[in-house]
């Protein structure tokens, strides 16, 4: 079989021959990859950043995908830290650790849904306690999980939902998907008495933005919580000592170890009967998985998420 090849970190991948998946565990099948997705989680994967990356080479990237079962089911999986990834023609997944899928569905817009969805989604069902009613913040909501995540809190019955990010006419747009408010990040003022951040930014922008938000709020002693899931803008931030003397705030982090991985399997069928139902507007572009060397450093400025296909 062919598939994407990662042979040293800070190199893409190179589609080329691979020996073919085996199958040993009792829950385990081979199965065929009809789509998968390049997520920023899947480019730490294959440069080594992520912190749950092992180090071992050469490895094949992708953490999930829609794939075809041995009876011809469709279904979506996630899989666990592997170096035979889902970037390739077949690979190895355990059942119970996939959803089968409606008939008719299309395997793309899927594979591009999920893991964004998933962000935000498993942050307020499984790391938070998050109520009907409450205000969300979403730093970074320009993003691809940052678009989700609109949708995501307010399908969950966000009172109000405020999107901010860098480019206003990126940020405009997100109003006809359920955000109430949109923001540069230099109108954080506006955020008022939010209870919910959430963060795919990090860095020293979340260090400023924090700072404008507990300025900003008229009563510091009620609860917000900050829930920190990206960091495209750094990898480390000063949150000054201030911040969290002068203010009743908590900090959380949400991703693997933080949250169980039985918890995001619990969570597998409801997000993919949403996905399923077009309850969320999904942007995907699919391509040649032949071409994933070519496409691999691709920004994503179209807000478009890239799915290979064989």
């Amino acid at each position: 079989m062919h598939a994407a090849v990662v042979t040293a970190f800070g190199n893409p991948p190179r589609y080329q021959e691979h020996p073919e998946p085996v199958a040993r565990g009792r829950d385990e099948m081979v199965v065929d990859v009809l789509a998968a997705a390049l997520h920023p989680r899947t480019r730490s994967q294959s440069d080594g950043s992520h912190y749950t990356s092992t180090g071992e080479l050469p490895l094949i990237p992708g953490i999930d995908a829609v794939v075809r079962d041995p009876k011809g089911r469709i279904r979506y999986t996630v899989l666990d830290d592997t170096t035979l990834g889902t970037m390739a023609d077949r690979t190895v997944i355990e059942a119970d650790r996939s959803v089968v899928l409606p008939d008719g569905i299309d395997p793309v817009l899927v594979a591009a849904a999920m893991n964004p969805v998933m962000s935000s989604w498993v942050a307020l069902r499984r790391r938070i306690e998050f109520h009907r009613g409450q205000q969300v913040l979403i730093l970074g909501a320009t993003g691809n999980a940052g678009r989700m995540a609109v949708q995501v809190a307010k399908q969950f019955g966000a009172g109000q939902v405020i999107a901010a990010g860098r480019d206003m006419g990126r940020l405009e747009p997100l109003r006809a998907l359920g955000a109430d408010v949109v923001c540069t990040f230099d109108e954080l003022g506006r955020a008022g008495d939010v209870d919910v951040v959430i963060d795919y930014v990090w860095g020293e922008p979340t260090a400023r933005a924090m700072m404008d938000v507990l300025t900003a709020r008229a009563d510091r002693a009620a609860q917000l919580t900050w829930v920190q899931i990206g960091s495209v803008a750094g990898p480390d931030s000063a949150i000054p000592s201030a911040a969290l003397r002068s203010a009743r705030l908590q900090i959380v982090g949400s991703g693997i170890g933080s949250v169980p991985g039985r918890d995001f399997l619990e969570e597998l069928p409801k997000m993919a009967e949403a996905v399923a139902a077009g309850g969320f507007d999904v942007r995907a572009r699919a391509v040649p998985l032949s071409q994933v060397e070519r496409h691999w450093a691709a920004s994503g400025s179209t807000g478009d998420r890239l799915v290979f296909v064989p």
